[in-house]
Protein backbone atom coordinates (compact mmCIF):
# COMPACT_ATOMS: atom_id res chain seq x y z
CA UNK A 1 0.00 0.00 0.00
CA UNK A 2 1.27 3.46 -0.84
CA UNK A 3 1.60 5.46 2.27
CA UNK A 4 0.40 9.11 2.47
CA UNK A 5 1.78 11.37 -0.37
CA UNK A 6 2.07 14.32 2.12
CA UNK A 7 4.01 12.20 4.36
CA UNK A 8 7.89 12.06 3.18
CA UNK A 9 9.47 9.59 5.65
CA UNK A 10 6.91 7.02 5.29
CA UNK A 11 6.92 7.56 1.30
CA UNK A 12 11.21 6.95 1.45
CA UNK A 13 10.71 4.17 3.78
CA UNK A 14 8.12 2.84 0.67
CA UNK A 15 10.67 3.60 -2.22
CA UNK A 16 13.87 2.24 -0.84
CA UNK A 17 12.28 -1.36 -0.14
CA UNK A 18 11.62 -1.17 -4.15
CA UNK A 19 15.39 -3.00 -4.82
CA UNK A 20 15.43 -0.54 -8.09
CA UNK A 21 19.04 -1.51 -9.01
CA UNK A 22 19.81 0.22 -12.57
CA UNK A 23 18.03 -1.26 -14.52
CA UNK A 24 15.22 -2.60 -12.53
CA UNK A 25 12.12 -0.42 -11.50
CA UNK A 26 11.18 -3.14 -8.51
CA UNK A 27 7.82 -1.48 -8.76
CA UNK A 28 9.63 2.40 -7.45
CA UNK A 29 7.28 4.07 -9.66
CA UNK A 30 4.15 1.94 -8.81
CA UNK A 31 4.78 3.53 -5.69
CA UNK A 32 5.01 7.10 -6.79
CA UNK A 33 2.10 7.13 -9.37
CA UNK A 34 0.14 5.86 -6.78
CA UNK A 35 1.15 8.73 -4.05
CA UNK A 36 0.63 11.36 -7.19
CA UNK A 37 -2.12 10.67 -9.21
CA UNK A 38 -4.88 10.66 -5.99
CA UNK A 39 -3.10 14.48 -5.60
CA UNK A 40 -4.26 15.25 -9.75
CA UNK A 41 -1.35 14.77 -11.25
CA UNK A 42 -1.39 12.86 -15.08
CA UNK A 43 1.12 10.15 -14.75
CA UNK A 44 2.90 8.74 -17.84
CA UNK A 45 4.48 5.48 -18.02
CA UNK A 46 7.19 5.45 -20.20
CA UNK A 47 9.34 2.88 -21.60
CA UNK A 48 12.46 3.04 -23.95
CA UNK A 49 15.10 0.86 -25.05
CA UNK A 50 17.73 1.53 -28.08
CA UNK A 51 19.93 -0.54 -29.81
CA UNK A 52 19.81 -3.93 -27.43
CA UNK A 53 20.48 -1.52 -23.93
CA UNK A 54 17.99 -3.17 -21.54
CA UNK A 55 15.10 -1.32 -21.31
CA UNK A 56 13.93 1.46 -18.91
CA UNK A 57 10.64 2.54 -17.04
CA UNK A 58 10.38 6.38 -16.79
CA UNK A 59 7.45 8.79 -15.09
CA UNK A 60 6.37 11.80 -16.40
CA UNK A 61 3.65 13.56 -13.96
CA UNK A 62 2.17 16.80 -14.25
CA UNK A 63 -0.47 18.37 -12.06
CA UNK A 64 -2.11 21.43 -14.38
CA UNK A 65 -2.20 21.98 -18.00
CA UNK A 66 -0.97 26.08 -18.09
CA UNK A 67 2.00 27.46 -17.47
CA UNK A 68 4.84 28.01 -16.17
CA UNK A 69 5.47 24.73 -15.29
CA UNK A 70 7.89 23.66 -12.35
CA UNK A 71 9.32 20.79 -13.08
CA UNK A 72 11.32 18.26 -10.11
CA UNK A 73 13.61 15.71 -11.88
CA UNK A 74 14.95 12.87 -10.02
CA UNK A 75 16.46 8.93 -10.32
CA UNK A 76 14.66 5.59 -8.68
CA UNK A 77 17.48 3.64 -9.62
CA UNK A 78 20.25 2.79 -7.11
CA UNK A 79 23.61 1.29 -7.49
CA UNK A 80 24.23 -2.31 -5.96
CA UNK A 81 23.97 -2.57 -2.21
CA UNK A 82 26.98 -4.82 -2.46
CA UNK A 83 27.48 -7.38 -0.31
CA UNK A 84 24.51 -7.07 2.60
CA UNK A 85 25.92 -8.77 5.49
CA UNK A 86 28.24 -5.20 5.65
CA UNK A 87 25.44 -3.56 6.19
CA UNK A 88 23.73 -2.76 9.83
CA UNK A 89 20.16 -3.09 8.25
CA UNK A 90 18.60 -4.98 5.63
CA UNK A 91 19.64 -2.31 2.84
CA UNK A 92 16.08 -2.40 1.24
CA UNK A 93 14.54 -2.94 4.33
CA UNK A 94 13.83 1.58 5.26
CA UNK A 95 14.49 0.83 8.84
CA UNK A 96 15.24 3.36 10.86
CA UNK A 97 17.53 3.67 13.77
CA UNK A 98 18.83 6.28 15.91
CA UNK A 99 16.33 9.25 14.17
CA UNK A 100 18.44 8.03 10.88
CA UNK A 101 16.51 5.89 7.68
CA UNK A 102 19.10 3.97 6.33
CA UNK A 103 18.60 2.01 3.04
CA UNK A 104 20.36 1.64 -0.59
CA UNK A 105 19.14 5.61 -2.48
CA UNK A 106 18.02 6.99 0.58
CA UNK A 107 20.75 9.77 0.09
CA UNK A 108 20.65 9.58 -3.88
CA UNK A 109 18.10 10.42 -4.27
CA UNK A 110 14.58 8.70 -2.71
CA UNK A 111 14.20 10.77 -0.25
CA UNK A 112 14.37 13.90 -2.47
CA UNK A 113 11.64 12.89 -4.34
CA UNK A 114 9.71 12.01 -1.48
CA UNK A 115 10.07 14.91 -0.16
CA UNK A 116 9.20 16.75 -3.29
CA UNK A 117 5.93 14.69 -3.14
CA UNK A 118 5.06 15.49 0.18
CA UNK A 119 5.47 19.15 -0.46
CA UNK A 120 3.29 19.05 -3.50
CA UNK A 121 0.30 17.26 -1.42
CA UNK A 122 0.94 19.64 1.30
CA UNK A 123 1.03 22.60 -0.73
CA UNK A 124 -2.41 21.34 -2.59
CA UNK A 125 -3.78 20.83 0.72
CA UNK A 126 -2.86 23.96 2.03
CA UNK A 127 -3.74 26.57 -1.07
CA UNK A 128 -4.69 24.07 -4.03
CA UNK A 129 -3.38 23.68 -7.36
CA UNK A 130 -1.09 26.54 -8.30
CA UNK A 131 -2.14 28.46 -11.53
CA UNK A 132 0.53 27.08 -13.11
CA UNK A 133 1.70 23.21 -13.35
CA UNK A 134 3.86 21.10 -11.36
CA UNK A 135 5.67 18.20 -12.69
CA UNK A 136 8.35 15.48 -11.97
CA UNK A 137 10.10 13.82 -14.59
CA UNK A 138 11.58 10.64 -12.64
CA UNK A 139 13.93 8.21 -14.57
CA UNK A 140 15.23 5.18 -13.53
CA UNK A 141 18.61 5.20 -15.66
CA UNK A 142 20.64 7.40 -14.12
CA UNK A 143 23.02 5.45 -12.62
CA UNK A 144 23.47 3.65 -15.32
CA UNK A 145 24.33 4.34 -19.16
CA UNK A 146 21.82 7.42 -19.02
CA UNK A 147 20.74 6.71 -22.74
CA UNK A 148 16.83 5.67 -22.08
CA UNK A 149 16.13 7.52 -19.32
CA UNK A 150 16.02 11.55 -18.94
CA UNK A 151 17.14 12.59 -22.04
CA UNK A 152 14.48 10.48 -24.01
CA UNK A 153 12.14 11.90 -21.42
CA UNK A 154 12.87 15.14 -22.72
CA UNK A 155 12.51 14.50 -26.59
CA UNK A 156 9.34 12.92 -25.63
CA UNK A 157 8.06 16.06 -23.70
CA UNK A 158 9.09 17.97 -27.30
CA UNK A 159 7.40 15.86 -29.44
CA UNK A 160 4.11 16.44 -27.17
CA UNK A 161 4.47 19.63 -27.31
CA UNK A 162 5.65 20.01 -23.55
CA UNK A 163 7.52 22.78 -22.11
CA UNK A 164 9.31 23.12 -18.48
CA UNK A 165 9.83 26.93 -17.52
CA UNK A 166 12.29 26.02 -14.45
CA UNK A 167 13.68 22.81 -12.63
CA UNK A 168 15.26 21.43 -9.46
CA UNK A 169 16.75 18.51 -9.91
CA UNK A 170 17.30 16.34 -6.13
CA UNK A 171 20.40 15.50 -6.10
CA UNK A 172 22.18 15.01 -3.06
CA UNK A 173 24.38 18.07 -3.15
CA UNK A 174 25.06 19.34 0.27
CA UNK A 175 28.04 17.77 1.46
CA UNK A 176 28.00 18.32 5.54
CA UNK A 177 24.68 19.83 6.19
CA UNK A 178 21.65 20.59 5.07
CA UNK A 179 21.45 23.69 3.61
CA UNK A 180 25.04 24.10 2.43
CA UNK A 181 25.09 23.82 -1.29
CA UNK A 182 23.26 24.42 -4.48
CA UNK A 183 24.49 23.30 -7.35
CA UNK A 184 24.53 25.76 -10.53
CA UNK A 185 26.26 23.84 -13.00
CA UNK A 186 28.40 21.23 -13.67
CA UNK A 187 31.69 20.36 -14.99
CA UNK A 188 31.78 18.21 -18.52
CA UNK A 189 33.33 14.99 -18.26
CA UNK A 190 35.61 12.81 -21.26
CA UNK A 191 37.43 10.17 -20.83
CA UNK A 192 39.84 9.00 -23.33
CA UNK A 193 41.20 5.21 -24.29
CA UNK A 194 44.78 5.32 -25.91
CA UNK A 195 46.31 2.60 -27.50
CA UNK A 196 49.66 2.97 -28.72
CA UNK A 197 51.54 -0.01 -31.22
CA UNK A 198 54.75 -1.30 -31.73
CA UNK A 199 56.30 -4.41 -33.23
CA UNK A 200 57.24 -7.47 -30.08
CA UNK A 201 60.62 -8.62 -29.81
CA UNK A 202 62.85 -9.85 -27.14
CA UNK A 203 64.55 -7.59 -25.43
CA UNK A 204 67.62 -8.42 -25.88
CA UNK A 205 67.63 -7.11 -29.15
CA UNK A 206 65.75 -4.07 -29.16
CA UNK A 207 66.68 -2.82 -32.82
CA UNK A 208 64.75 -5.64 -33.96
CA UNK A 209 60.97 -4.71 -31.89
CA UNK A 210 59.25 -1.28 -32.10
CA UNK A 211 58.72 -0.83 -27.95
CA UNK A 212 55.73 1.30 -27.51
CA UNK A 213 55.73 1.77 -24.16
CA UNK A 214 58.07 4.54 -24.36
CA UNK A 215 55.88 6.47 -26.37
CA UNK A 216 53.23 5.79 -24.46
CA UNK A 217 55.16 7.32 -21.39
CA UNK A 218 55.70 10.49 -23.25
CA UNK A 219 52.31 10.53 -24.62
CA UNK A 220 50.85 10.82 -20.92
CA UNK A 221 53.26 12.39 -19.73
CA UNK A 222 52.58 15.87 -22.19
CA UNK A 223 48.85 14.98 -21.38
CA UNK A 224 49.69 15.74 -18.13
CA UNK A 225 52.37 18.69 -18.25
CA UNK A 226 50.20 22.01 -17.44
CA UNK A 227 47.09 22.65 -16.13
CA UNK A 228 44.03 22.66 -18.51
CA UNK A 229 43.38 26.08 -16.90
CA UNK A 230 43.54 27.68 -13.99
CA UNK A 231 38.99 27.71 -13.12
CA UNK A 232 37.05 30.72 -13.21
CA UNK A 233 34.55 32.39 -10.88
CA UNK A 234 31.85 29.90 -11.36
CA UNK A 235 34.20 26.62 -11.98
CA UNK A 236 37.30 25.22 -10.51
CA UNK A 237 40.35 23.54 -12.81
CA UNK A 238 39.60 21.24 -14.87
CA UNK A 239 41.68 18.22 -14.07
CA UNK A 240 43.20 15.22 -15.92
CA UNK A 241 43.21 11.84 -14.25
CA UNK A 242 45.15 9.04 -15.55
CA UNK A 243 42.83 6.03 -14.74
CA UNK A 244 44.77 3.20 -15.87
CA UNK A 245 47.97 2.08 -17.49
CA UNK A 246 47.65 -1.40 -19.18
CA UNK A 247 50.36 -3.93 -21.13
CA UNK A 248 49.50 -7.32 -20.35
CA UNK A 249 52.77 -8.74 -20.54
CA UNK A 250 53.76 -11.57 -18.10
CA UNK A 251 57.24 -11.90 -19.37
CA UNK A 252 60.02 -9.57 -18.77
CA UNK A 253 61.90 -10.68 -21.47
CA UNK A 254 59.82 -9.75 -24.07
CA UNK A 255 59.03 -6.15 -25.56
CA UNK A 256 55.14 -5.89 -26.08
CA UNK A 257 53.18 -4.91 -28.83
CA UNK A 258 50.86 -2.59 -27.51
CA UNK A 259 50.29 -0.28 -24.44
CA UNK A 260 47.13 0.73 -23.21
CA UNK A 261 45.72 3.63 -21.08
CA UNK A 262 43.00 5.49 -19.84
CA UNK A 263 42.40 8.84 -18.25
CA UNK A 264 39.35 11.23 -17.40
CA UNK A 265 39.06 14.72 -17.61
CA UNK A 266 36.22 16.92 -15.81
CA UNK A 267 36.09 20.11 -17.46
CA UNK A 268 34.98 23.47 -17.06
CA UNK A 269 33.01 25.83 -19.39
CA UNK A 270 36.21 27.23 -20.70
CA UNK A 271 36.28 24.05 -22.97
CA UNK A 272 34.42 21.82 -25.26
CA UNK A 273 34.44 17.77 -25.50
CA UNK A 274 35.43 18.50 -29.02
CA UNK A 275 38.45 21.24 -28.45
CA UNK A 276 39.56 18.60 -25.65
CA UNK A 277 40.06 15.82 -28.33
CA UNK A 278 41.45 18.18 -30.40
CA UNK A 279 44.68 19.03 -28.42
CA UNK A 280 44.56 15.64 -27.16
CA UNK A 281 44.95 13.96 -30.66
CA UNK A 282 47.83 17.32 -31.31
CA UNK A 283 49.06 16.13 -28.37
CA UNK A 284 49.89 12.83 -29.09
CA UNK A 285 51.17 13.54 -32.39
CA UNK A 286 54.01 15.56 -30.86
CA UNK A 287 55.42 12.21 -29.67
CA UNK A 288 54.46 10.17 -33.00
CA UNK A 289 54.01 6.68 -34.03
CA UNK A 290 51.10 4.76 -34.37
CA UNK A 291 48.20 5.11 -32.02
CA UNK A 292 44.48 4.87 -31.52
CA UNK A 293 42.32 6.92 -29.32
CA UNK A 294 38.55 6.45 -28.49
CA UNK A 295 36.14 8.87 -26.64
CA UNK A 296 33.43 8.69 -24.17
CA UNK A 297 31.92 12.14 -23.25
CA UNK A 298 29.51 12.07 -20.46
CA UNK A 299 28.38 15.21 -20.92
CA UNK A 300 29.74 18.82 -21.44
CA UNK A 301 30.35 21.82 -18.60
CA UNK A 302 27.33 23.79 -18.15
CA UNK A 303 26.43 27.06 -15.98
CA UNK A 304 23.04 28.46 -14.50
CA UNK A 305 23.81 32.27 -14.29
CA UNK A 306 22.78 33.36 -10.87
CA UNK A 307 19.64 34.49 -10.90
CA UNK A 308 15.78 34.46 -10.43
CA UNK A 309 15.94 30.78 -9.97
CA UNK A 310 19.10 30.13 -7.72
CA UNK A 311 17.58 32.47 -5.41
CA UNK A 312 14.26 31.34 -5.41
CA UNK A 313 15.79 28.63 -3.82
CA UNK A 314 18.67 29.90 -1.67
CA UNK A 315 15.37 31.99 -0.25
CA UNK A 316 13.99 28.84 0.70
CA UNK A 317 16.76 27.00 1.85
CA UNK A 318 18.45 29.90 4.05
CA UNK A 319 14.20 30.69 5.27
CA UNK A 320 14.05 26.94 6.43
CA UNK A 321 17.75 26.05 7.64
CA UNK A 322 18.89 29.57 8.32
CA UNK A 323 22.02 29.09 6.32
CA UNK A 324 22.62 30.89 2.98
CA UNK A 325 24.11 28.10 0.65
CA UNK A 326 26.95 28.36 -1.69
CA UNK A 327 26.58 28.24 -5.22
CA UNK A 328 28.69 25.71 -6.83
CA UNK A 329 29.82 23.40 -10.04
CA UNK A 330 31.74 20.75 -7.76
CA UNK A 331 31.16 17.48 -7.65
CA UNK A 332 30.54 14.73 -10.92
CA UNK A 333 27.86 14.70 -13.52
CA UNK A 334 23.72 14.69 -13.23
CA UNK A 335 20.91 14.05 -15.56
CA UNK A 336 20.89 18.13 -15.13
CA UNK A 337 23.04 17.92 -18.25
CA UNK A 338 20.47 17.41 -20.42
CA UNK A 339 17.51 19.51 -18.68
CA UNK A 340 20.27 22.96 -19.28
CA UNK A 341 18.74 22.49 -22.46
CA UNK A 342 15.16 22.76 -22.66
CA UNK A 343 14.48 25.31 -19.42
CA UNK A 344 16.78 26.77 -15.73
CA UNK A 345 17.65 24.27 -13.83
CA UNK A 346 19.46 24.23 -10.74
CA UNK A 347 20.34 21.05 -8.04
CA UNK A 348 19.80 20.91 -4.32
CA UNK A 349 18.76 17.87 -2.05
CA UNK A 350 19.76 15.84 1.08
CA UNK A 351 23.34 15.65 2.38
CA UNK A 352 25.42 13.16 0.29
CA UNK A 353 27.84 11.78 2.83
CA UNK A 354 26.75 8.38 2.71
CA UNK A 355 25.56 7.71 -0.82
CA UNK A 356 26.74 5.00 -2.76
CA UNK A 357 28.24 3.73 0.49
CA UNK A 358 27.46 0.84 3.15
CA UNK A 359 24.90 2.07 5.54
CA UNK A 360 23.73 4.72 3.18
CA UNK A 361 21.28 6.96 5.15
CA UNK A 362 19.59 10.15 5.81
CA UNK A 363 18.58 11.72 8.98
CA UNK A 364 14.93 11.88 9.09
CA UNK A 365 14.79 15.02 10.63
CA UNK A 366 16.42 16.01 7.34
CA UNK A 367 13.81 14.97 5.00
CA UNK A 368 10.90 16.27 6.53
CA UNK A 369 13.39 19.87 6.65
CA UNK A 370 13.76 19.25 2.86
CA UNK A 371 10.11 18.63 2.45
CA UNK A 372 9.60 22.33 3.82
CA UNK A 373 12.34 23.75 1.74
CA UNK A 374 10.22 22.41 -1.39
CA UNK A 375 7.19 23.52 -0.50
CA UNK A 376 8.78 27.18 0.19
CA UNK A 377 10.36 26.84 -3.58
CA UNK A 378 6.54 25.96 -4.83
CA UNK A 379 4.76 28.70 -2.89
CA UNK A 380 7.53 31.29 -4.26
CA UNK A 381 7.28 29.97 -8.06
CA UNK A 382 3.78 30.39 -7.82
CA UNK A 383 3.94 33.72 -5.73
CA UNK A 384 0.93 36.13 -7.16
CA UNK A 385 3.87 38.76 -7.35
CA UNK A 386 5.53 36.84 -9.98
CA UNK A 387 7.86 34.31 -8.48
CA UNK A 388 7.77 32.32 -11.73
CA UNK A 389 11.66 31.77 -11.26
CA UNK A 390 12.47 30.98 -14.91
Amino acid sequence: MTPSPSDPVALTRALVRCPSVTPADAGALDVLVGALEPLGFTCHRLRFDEDGTPPIDNLYARLGGAGPNLCFAGHTDVVPPGDPRDWTADPFAGDIIDGKLHGRGTSDMKAAIAAFVAAAARRIAAKGAPAGSISLLITGDEEGPAINGTRKVLDWLVEKGETLDACVVGEPTNPNYLGEMIKVGRRGSITGHLTVHGTQGHVAYPHLADNPLPRLVRMLAALTAEPLDQGNAHFQPSTLAITTIDVGNPADNVIPAKGTASFNIRFNDEHTSDRLKDWIKRTCDTVGGPYDLKFRVSGESFLTPPGALSALVADAVERVTGHRPELSTTGGTSDARFIKAHCPVVEFGIVGQTMHKVDEHVAVADVERLTDIYEAVIDGFFAPTGGTAA
